[in-house]
């Protein structure tokens, strides 16, 4: 009788014991994002030397690499210094958009006579970059890579994924903002 006592305290300590914590079924490596990383590092290879290609048969064209990421050239360059476009300036243009070889995606008169506010409204990431670079009245040729220009998931209508794009932009007005 004496010894139930005793082995009911020891049945009672040994299942007061803390829950383990559950350990997961399979454990993650992290390949996904370094195969992803390998695979953009050969797109963006393949892009860059179909680009220097353009640029060797253009010799033509002084092709600028802007800090960007992206080439151009100036078709109509405006020497005098005047101003360029800052976050919030409202800007005038028209552009064209075509694959890099010179098929038109999108012509001028489809995309039409553009007014946009610097940074402040939706446009891809090149364009957007290179308007910053253009004075008014200069027309500007972008050589941009595809994830400079609509990247993985193209536009959903004429231009696929990973597509590099070249385009004409004119900047036609800057109205600086007050």
């Amino acid at each position: 009788m004496k010894l139930i006592p005793y082995l009911l305290i020891l049945v009672l300590l040994a299942s007061c014991k803390s829950p383990d914590a559950r350990r997961p079924e399979s454990v993650k490596s992290g390949s996904f994002i370094q195969e992803s990383a390998a695979r953009n590092k050969k797109l963006n290879e393949k892009e860059q030397k179909l680009i220097e290609t353009i640029i060797k048969n253009n010799a033509s064209n002084d092709y600028i690499a802007s800090n960007s990421g992206f080439w151009y050239h100036y078709n109509t360059k405006v020497a005098a210094d005047t101003i360029t476009a800052d976050f919030g300036d409202h800007i005038n243009f028209d552009y064209n958009l075509k694959d890099l070889k010179g098929t038109t995606i999108y012509t001028s008169e489809e995309l039409g006579n553009r007014d946009y506010i610097m940074d402040k409204e939706e446009l891809f990431t090149g364009l957007r970059e290179g308007l910053k670079l253009m004075k008014p009245g200069e027309t500007v040729t972008f050589l941009f890579p595809s994830q400079k220009a609509f990247g993985y998931y193209g536009n959903k209508d004429r231009i696929g994924a990973n597509v590099p794009i070249m385009s004409e932009v004119t900047l036609n007005t800057i109205v600086k903002k007050d």
